[in-house]
Parts: C-alpha cells; structure tokens; sequence
C-alpha cells in the first residue's frame, strides 16, 4: 500500500495528540474487561487511521460545498467507521443486498457524510461526484439517509434515520429478525445466517424515549447479535449533554440486560479490540460500546463544543484538513493507498462471500422447499391480490365485529405468505391477532426464535420501529397491533415506513371509533383514522364487514408502493349479505365501490364506511333513487381510473352525504353534508354512545330527508 506523506505525518500527529488533535477530554473505564492477545498491525494501523482522516476531509468538503450539514459526528467518529469498515464488518460492497452482510445503521442520521464517506471508501457504487453532490437535488447523497426507494437507491443504507432513536430500533428490529431467520432457515448441516447488526448513535437518540422501550425489549429477547455504537461527545445542540442529561449510562443498559464496554474512541486498538469481542460473545447479551469522542476532532475552533454539531466550521475546512494531514488546497482527497487498502479489504470480504456461497447452494440443493420459500421472502413475492381473495373461505352472513373478522383470516394470511409474522403491545387478547400455530417469538418460557407471534410489551413507539427494523432487514412482512387511540405514540414510525415505502408492514388498529363505549373518550378515536389519512404514501383500510376485512388484509400484504393501516371495530357490525361475497372483496380492492345500486333514477348518493356502512344501507332501504357507496380506503380509490371514480360517483349526482363516526372534514371532498363526530367521546355504553352522536340509521335518513 502506498500512503502518502501527509498520511503518515497524520498518524503522527494522532498518536502525539498535537495540533489539530487535541487530547481526550475524557478517562475511560472498563465495565467489561478484554482479553484481546493482540492490537491491530502497524500496516493496518496506518492505513485505518489515514481512512479516517481522509474520510474527515471528505465530510468537511461535502458539508462546505453544500453550506449545510452536520460536521460533528464525521469527524468524531471517523476512527469508529475505519474499524467497522475497513476490518470488522462482513459485506460485499459488489453485492450490497447480500442477506447475510452485517448491517450497519447510522441511528445520528444527520451526521450523514460520515455513512456516504465510507460507503465511498469502502467500494460501494456511490461516485465521488455523488459525494460531492451532498444535499443536492436528486443526488445519492441526500441530507439525512434514506432507505432505497423510488426517490433514491443508494446502496449499502440499510435504514431510513433522522428522527433520533428510532435507528437504536430499527437495529433491535434488524437484529430480531436475523434471530427469526436464522431459527427458520439454518440447519444443522449449514448455517446461512449468522451475520451482526450494527448501530452508531449519539445522547439524542438515547435521550429519546423509543431507544429505551427497544434497549428493554432486546435484553429480554436475548438479541446478542446487537452491537450499539454510542459517540459520547458529550455535546447535544443547544448545550453540551451535562445541562440536559447526568445519568449513568452503562449502568442504564447493564440494568436492562445488557453486556456493556467503555472506550477511548479514537483509540484504533481499543475499537477494533471491543467491538471484535463483542462479535465473539454469544452470551445472550445485546452490546453495548461507549466510545468516548470528540465531536468535530481535528477542527480546533469548534472541537469538542456543541458549536461542532453543524457547519459551524465550514470556514475552518482548509485549516483543519491541513492540520490532519492532508494535502493543501485538495478537495475530497482520497489517496492511493488508502483505495489500495479496501481494494485488499473487498478482496478478503469477497473470500467469504464465496464461502457463503458455496454453504448456500449446498443448502439449496438440501432444502429445496425451504430454499423456495426463502427465495419468495427476499423477492417479497405474493400471489396477486385478484388471487389471493380467491383463496380465503367465504366469511360469516351473522354480525360480527371486524376485529374478529380479521382474527379468521390473518389465519389464512399466514399460510398462503409463509414469511408473515405479527406482533403486538400487550393487546393480544383485544386486536385478535395472534397467529395460531404459528408458536412465540424471543428467549424463555414458551418461545423460540421461529415463533410467528412478537410480544412487544407496552411499547407501541418501539413496536413501530422494530418492525421498520424487520422491513430494513428486508425477510419478513410484519403485523403489529394496538388500539387505534394508542396509535399516536407510533406515529413517527408510520411516517418513516411511508416516506421509506415499506410495503412490508401493516398496522391492525382496532378499537376504532366512539363505539368502544365505556372505557369513554381517551380510549375513544374521532379524529385518529383522519389522522392516519394525511400522511402520504399511507393506505387506510377501515372495512364494513367481514368481506372487506378480507380486502383489506389481502391488500396489506400484497401492496408494494408502502405499508397499510387496518381498521377494525370492536362491536359487531351487520354483514351486507344482499351483496355478493366475492363482489364485496373486489370492490373494497379498489378502495370504494356501489354496496347497493339505486333501483329508480339516481337522485342521492350516501357515502359511508367502516360500522356506518350498515346504517347507510337501511337508510336507504326506503329511498329508490339512493345508491350507497362504500369506500373502505380512500387512498386505493383516489389510484383508481377516472372512468372508475366517474362510475361509482357521477359527477351527475351532486346530492350526497357522507357517515362516518370520525372527524368530518376529509369526506367534504365527496359529499356536500357530512354526518360525523367532531368532538370527543362520552362514558356509556357503545350503542348508547353511537346515538348520542347520531350514528344510527334514522339519523342519516334524517338528515337525507333535510337536503
């Protein structure tokens, strides 16, 4: 390897902590003791420790072209990055969506130059002119990282991160479901999964709430194939971390269950010795690596002060990257040497992904069944949901809540797309979504890795992230349930798999309306399933009866733009049984349909959906010029054609009315009147409830007999 000698002259200066490196603010205990016989060679030592300056330098280019960014986290965890990938991590930068890579997360997703440095240096198809490109229209490089998607595909992200924390949680929800895969797909002859899941992250994201919930989930599920990164600077935005924060972390994670470690991270030695003990220890602990930073290192104006966390420094770039090392007046300085090192590393990467290979087709050939479904899995394939409707039995013709609707037929679900699992916030027993048969997941008592069912604990914001996590991962689809009302405490999640596209979550949210009665109006959504509808990219399925319920869930698991909310009633709801089964399944796939056609000329249209579609339907029973219109999902109606939407609402019939025990704003879209809820709820029994607010049948004719 050739290094320059700005290179070397910057090893010097790392080691003497001299100009643009200062010396560590910090001491550095030792929770858990290595036993590591040997550090890092000089060779190697060298050549990391140029990466992670040159990597520094690139940030601070990209950062200073764009005059936005965030200049902290690069440059104080830069030695972090050069360990993980330049020895640690298993991946082929040829190949980035191998499934059995280590994944690495950045959970402080605005230190995002840091990923798209070592992306670049590592191989991987990100152009230095992308990099250059940091936070540019339609770049590869966009400002915080995004998961591949229609609006970018750049390779080697594994998550969608910014909002702080939920990075730790998609890291939980990754590691589990290397542990579900590993359980369903590894035999004892070959072992095709037993890869690590990484997550750097900052206080932010610990301080957040969601870290913790996900912190105590994997503890108690044993996810030791967790590894989380935490760059201690000591600094958040406003402040340095002291004035917000005095807690003791590791005896925070060491409480919950975790194997924890404290560094100097900027210590080649120390990181490249911790975290391969971490990799080693299969002890049923998640790690956990304090790794005490200077944020902004080599940048003496802002190093170490919560002015680094942005581009505060961008008018120090020349100064520093001189100090550090490289040469004077060059931007986005990469040295041969330092692309003669990852060459020798994606060669070394390359023999065990060969290796893997080779396990695998012998596998394959062994397990031709479970080779089948795994491929299905990774391809995310589903029959048409034109097909799979046709699969599911009739449903009953006697009123029943949808809830317990979709209890039937998420059994059906699960055996004709194998890799669907489900999971929910102690609610089991309430959303009736537990697959039967299908056996637990996690450590003790009655589960095993391979359980189909996830008991998340009262955890819904975790919940939401882990199964972003499980949809990164990208081997399962994933269910989780809560009641409607709880929805809120997720509710950055649903955002992140929309924008993310995940089609491979759904949430079953039931409890829906002012109907749940008793419990009274904190447990009683009005303007939740609204809520829900604003958020683009976001199906909102609310069905009528058990046949839409049907609709809805085979449309879950068969969308591939993004995830889908189910909404489920907990009182029982009258069945449309004058309507064909099958006729009810194909309408409700295109988000709206004519659930009975008016029998004289039209003259009034009653909109309606969810538990009102029944009252909707004996309005009308005396009204032969009224069609009712059932529109389950307004999302997969707006996708229809116009010829459609034309067919179900001629713009003819300007008379219309809309039900829906919900906010009423949305449906003024449709309908001139609206007959909704637009306060909150009351104590009493459900039907009680529904009348005082005028969700019978004889108030919309009412209000039909008004226009």
């Amino acid at each position: 390897m050739k290094f320059s000698s700005f290179a070397l002259a910057a090893v010097a200066l790392a080691a003497s902590g001299v100009s643009g490196f200062s010396a560590p603010k910090f001491s550095v205990r030792q929770p858990t003791p290595l036993f590591m016989s040997t550090a890092v060679d000089a060779e190697t030592k060298t050549a990391l420790a140029t990466a992670a300056n040159e990597a520094r330098g690139l940030a601070m280019d990209s950062i200073a072209a764009a005059h936005s960014g965030h200049m902290g986290l690069p440059l104080g965890a830069a030695e972090i990055g050069a360990v993980l990938y330049g020895s640690q991590m298993s991946y082929n930068a040829k190949d980035p969506t191998w499934i059995n890579r280590d994944r690495f997360i950045l959970s402080a997703g605005h230190g995002s130059m840091f990923l798209y440095s070592w992306l670049n240096l590592a191989g991987f198809d990100l152009p230095m002119e992308e990099v250059m490109r940091f936070r540019q229209h339609h770049s590869m490089t966009p400002g915080h990282p995004e998961f591949p998607s229609s609006e970018h595909n750049t390779p080697g992200i594994e998550s969608t991160t910014g909002p702080l924390g939920q990075g730790v949680a998609n890291a939980v929800g990754m590691a589990a479901s290397e542990k579900m895969a590993a359980a369903v797909y590894n035999t004892d002859e070959h072992k095709i999964f037993d890869h690590h899941i990484f997550a750097l992250a900052g206080d932010g994201c610990f301080q957040e709430g969601v870290s913790a919930e996900s912190a105590a989930f994997a503890a108690h599920e044993k996810l030791d194939n967790l590894i989380v990164l935490y760059d201690a600077n000591e600094v958040t935005l406003d402040k340095m971390a002291e004035y917000t924060q005095s807690e003791d972390i590791l005896k925070r994670y060491e409480a919950y269950g975790w194997e924890v470690f404290e560094i100097d991270g900027h210590d080649l030695d120390s990181v490249e010795e911790t975290i391969a003990k971490a990799k080693a220890s299969d002890n049923g602990k998640p790690k956990f690596i304090k790794c005490n930073t200077i944020i902004g290192k080599g940048m003496e104006e802002t190093e170490g002060t919560n002015a680094a966390h942005g581009e505060a420094g961008v008018p120090y770039v020349d100064k520093a990257k001189k100090n550090i090392g490289l040469p004077d007046g060059e931007k986005w300085y990469v040295s041969e040497g330092t692309r003669d090192f990852f060459a020798e590393v994606q060669k070394k990467n390359q023999a065990k992904y060969d290796a893997w290979q080779s396990t695998y087709a012998a596998w394959k050939e062994a397990n031709p069944e479970l080779a089948k479904q795994l491929q299905e899995a990774v391809d995310d394939y589903t029959m048409p949901a034109e097909d799979m409707i046709k699969e599911i039995p009739k449903q009953t013709e006697d009123a029943e809540a949808t809830r317990v609707s979709q209890f039937k037929v998420i059994q059906e679900i699960s055996k004709l797309v194998p890799y669907y699992v489900s999971g929910s916030a102690d609610l089991h027993g309430s959303t009736r979504n537990y697959i039967n048969d299908g056996g637990n997941f996690g450590s003790g008592f009655d589960k095993t890795y391979a359980g189909k069912n996830l008991y998340f604990g009262i955890r819904e914001h975790s919940m939401g992230s882990i199964m972003n996590g499980f949809a990164f991962h990208g081997l399962f689809k994933i269910s989780g349930s809560t009641f409607l009302v709880f929805v809120d405490y997720m509710r950055p999640t649903l955002r992140v798999a929309a924008l993310s596209e995940l089609d491979r979550v759904s949430y079953i949210l039931t409890h829906d309306s002012i109907g749940v009665g008793e419990d009274g109006p904190t447990h009683q959504p009005v303007e939740t399933v609204s809520g829900l509808r604003v958020i683009p990219n976001l199906d909102v399925y609310r069905p009528a009866d058990a046949e839409e319920t049907v609709a809805a869930m085979v449309s879950s698991v068969t969308r591939k733009e993004g995830p889908t909310a189910l909404i489920f009633s907990r009182q029982n709801i009258d069945q449309n049984n004058d309507m064909d089964y099958m006729a009810r399944r194909e309408g409700a796939l295109k988000g709206a349909y004519i659930a009975k056609k008016e029998t004289a000329d039209l003259d009034t249209i009653i909109i309606a959906t969810g538990s009102e579609v029944q009252h909707a339907l004996k309005a009308a029973a005396d009204l032969p010029g009224a069609r009712v219109v059932s529109m389950p999902c307004m999302e997969v109606f707006e996708r229809q054609s116009a010829e459609y939407k034309e067919e179900v609402l001629p713009s003819s019939c300007t008379k219309r009315i809309a039900m829906e025990a919900g906010v009423s704003d949305p449906w003024y879209k449709y309908a001139s009147k609206v007959v909704g809820v637009d306060k909150f709820g009351m104590s009493a029994p459900g039907d009680i409830v529904m009348k005082e607010y005028g969700m019978t049948a004889e108030n919309l004719a009412a209000e039909i007999a008004s226009m």
